[in-house]
C-alpha cells in the first residue's frame, strides 16, 4: 500500500467535502487531500485540523487543467455541482473523461444522492413514510423492507436525473476495468445537526464522520482489490429509523457508521 493516500476532492469546501477533509485524516493519517473549487467558494469546515490545501479552478471552463491535476492522486471524489441539468451533466462528463484519460486511472467516487430514488418514497404522501416523518412510530403496524442499495435510480426531477447520470458513469468506469463507486449521500450538513427542518430528515441524516467512514472503507477495499466496482451505496448514519439499506455496504466494504439521529431527540 502507498505510504500516503493522495486524494483530489472536486468541490471539497462544501458540507460533504469539508467533512472529508476533517475526518479522513482522523481515520488514517496517511490521507493528503487537495480540494479543487470555484474561486471564492465558501469553506464550510470549522475544525482547526481540517486539511486546507486548495486550488481555485472552474473545471467546466478549464477541463485540460483538471486533467493535468489528476496524475499522482490515488482517489478522486467528485462532489461539485453547477447550474441546470445540462450544465451539470456536462461537468460530470468532463470529470469522468479526465479520470479515464489517465494512463492509470485513480479510483473515483461520484456523488449521487438518496434523491436519485425519490420515486420510491414520499414523506408527504399519506402512508408509511408520512407517518414515519411525523414520528408517530406507535401508529406503524407494519415496517417495510428498507430501500435496497442495489435498486436502480428512480429519479422524479432534474436533481435526481443528474445523480442518475453520475451513477451511469460509475458503471462505465467499472466496465472498463477501473474502480468507481457512486455514493448516494443522505442529509449531510456542516453542523452535523439531525434536527434540520426538512421533513423526515432524521431518517436520512448522515454525520460527516460517517460519510468519511464510507469513503475510507471503499478506498481500503479498492487497495485490497475487493471493491465491487460500479456499485452505488446509500450513505446514511446508523439511524434507528433509517429507511435505506446500509447492510449491503456494511457487508461489501465494511461500512461502519457510528452516529444515530435519535441521540438528538429526548
Amino acid at each position: 500500500m502507498p505510504s500516503e493516500y493522495n486524494v483530489l476532492l472536486i468541490g471539497g469546501r462544501g458540507s460533504i467535502g469539508s467533512g472529508l477533509r476533517t475526518y479522513l485524516p482522523r481515520l488514517d493519517q496517511r490521507y493528503r487531500i487537495v480540494s479543487v473549487d470555484l474561486p471564492g467558494a465558501q469553506d464550510k469546515a470549522s475544525a482547526p485540523d481540517a486539511q486546507k490545501d486548495f486550488i481555485d479552478l472552474d473545471i467546466s471552463e478549464s477541463p485540460d487543467a483538471l486533467r493535468a491535476l489528476i496524475p499522482g492522486h490515488d482517489l478522486v471524489v467528485y462532489l461539485a455541482r453547477c447550474g441546470d441539468l445540462e450544465s451539470m451533466n456536462q461537468m460530470t462528463d468532463c470529470v469522468f473523461e479526465a479520470v479515464l484519460a489517465q494512463d492509470t486511472p485513480p479510483m473515483i467516487i461520484g456523488s449521487s444522492s438518496v434523491h436519485a430514488v425519490d420515486g420510491l418514497y414520499d414523506f408527504h404522501q399519506q402512508g408509511f413514510y408520512s407517518t414515519l416523518a411525523d414520528r408517530q412510530f406507535d401508529a406503524i403496524t407494519e415496517w417495510p423492507q428498507r430501500i435496497p442499495a442495489t435498486v436502480a435510480a428512480h429519479a422524479i426531477n432534474d436533481y435526481g436525473r443528474e445523480k442518475s447520470h453520475v451513477e451511469e458513469w460509475v458503471k462505465r468506469v467499472a466496465e472498463r476495468g477501473h474502480s468507481g463507486i457512486a455514493t448516494r449521500w443522505g442529509g449531510v450538513n456542516a453542523a452535523n445537526d439531525a434536527l434540520a427542518s426538512e421533513r423526515g430528515y432524521f431518517s436520512v441524516w448522515c454525520h460527516q464522520e460517517d460519510a468519511a467512514r464510507m469513503v475510507h472503507r471503499c478506498f481500503q477495499a479498492h487497495l485490497k482489490k475487493t471493491l465491487p466496482s460500479g456499485a452505488h451505496y446509500f450513505v446514511i448514519s446508523d439511524n434507528t429509523y433509517n429507511i435505506f439499506d446500509i447492510e449491503t455496504p456494511r457487508r461489501d466494504v465494511g461500512y461502519d457508521p457510528i452516529h444515530n439521529a435519535e441521540t438528538f431527540y429526548p
